[in-house]
Parts: structure tokens; sequence; C-alpha cells
């Protein structure tokens, strides 16, 4: 089996100490590796499966509220990111699986982080845990306690070596001991 080559990281974005946790990392495995870091937002939140606010607007105020967000957006993370350049923004507005394939076919991304707020959370409306190890390219979920906590989806288990994560750090997300 071929190892993927990591040429950019995939992010998606979350308002939360969790969230913050997980783009630290992504920044920091992007700034090692001198990489391509892209973060994605959706109008529609994907940890919130109750979440249909953009889906009910008019198609003017639902560009309204995409400005609005993707200005969020970029006001929050720019700050965080720092002097690190090699950044980008995308504002999904279709569900969360569909864009996130997309981008991956498009190369966007090879390896996808996310904040992980507590385990069995809605991630595109099933459990995180669940959306990680079904995804196609490796997933690592950071949390849910502590900044040096990650689960890995089993793709992102045959890269751990580029991963940068320290041995005892990191647990199968099968193996969901604290």
């Amino acid at each position: 089996m071929a190892i993927p080559t990591i040429n950019a990281v995939g992010f998606c974005a979350h308002y939360s100490q969790q969230g913050d946790w997980a783009f630290d990392y992504a920044l920091r495995l992007s700034q090692r590796h001198q990489i391509k870091l892209n973060v994605f937002h959706f109008l529609t939140d994907p940890y919130d499966p109750e979440d249909n606010q953009a889906d009910l607007l008019s198609p003017a105020d639902r560009s309204k509220l995409a400005i609005e967000r993707e200005k969020e957006l970029r006001f929050y993370y720019d700050r965080r990111a720092g002097d690190y350049l090699d950044i980008g923004f995308r504002l999904c507005e279709h569900a969360e699986w569909v864009e996130l394939h997309r981008c991956l076919v498009v190369r966007e991304f090879q390896l996808l982080v996310l904040g992980y707020t507590c385990p069995g959370v809605s991630f595109g409306r099933r459990p995180i845990e669940e959306f990680a190890e079904s995804f196609i390219s490796p997933v690592i979920l950071v949390g849910p306690e502590r900044a040096d906590q990650f689960r890995l989806n089993s793709r992102a288990q045959l890269i751990v070596d580029k991963l940068e994560l320290e041995t005892g750090k990191w647990n199968q997300l099968n193996h969901l001991q604290a």
C-alpha cells in the first residue's frame, strides 16, 4: 500500500477550545512541513445537527450570511495564524461530506484535522468518530480534554510518522480511552 504524501492540511473551523487546539496543531504541522493549510467553514454547522438556519434563508440573505461568515472566519484565523501566509479559506455552502470529498479530490488537503469537543458529538449528522473513521483520507481529532490529546482514524495511523505526534499522545479511534 502506498503511503500518501501530505501537500496540504485541511481544518474544519469550529469556534471552541477544541477547535482552537485543532487549528494550532494543523498550523504547526503545516509550518513544519512548509505546506498549505486550508481552513474550511460551513454555512450550516456540521457539529450541530439541528442547524438549518442557512437553508431557510432567501438567496439574497444566504449570500449576506456567507459574506459575514467569511469575514468572521478570516478575521479569527488570520490572527491565530500570525505571520504564516500559506493559508487558504473556503466557505462551504453544501453538506460537509460532499464539500470535503470535493476538496479532497482536487487535492486541497490530504489530512483533515477536526476539533473533538466530546465523545459522540455530531459531525455531519452522525457521531464524529464514525464520520472520521469512514472518511477516505487521514483524519485527526484533537481533544476533548487537552490540546495534546489526539484520536487517529485508521488512515492517519498509516502516516503517524509524518504527524509529529509523541508516542503515547495519540489513540486509535476505536480505542477511545482518555
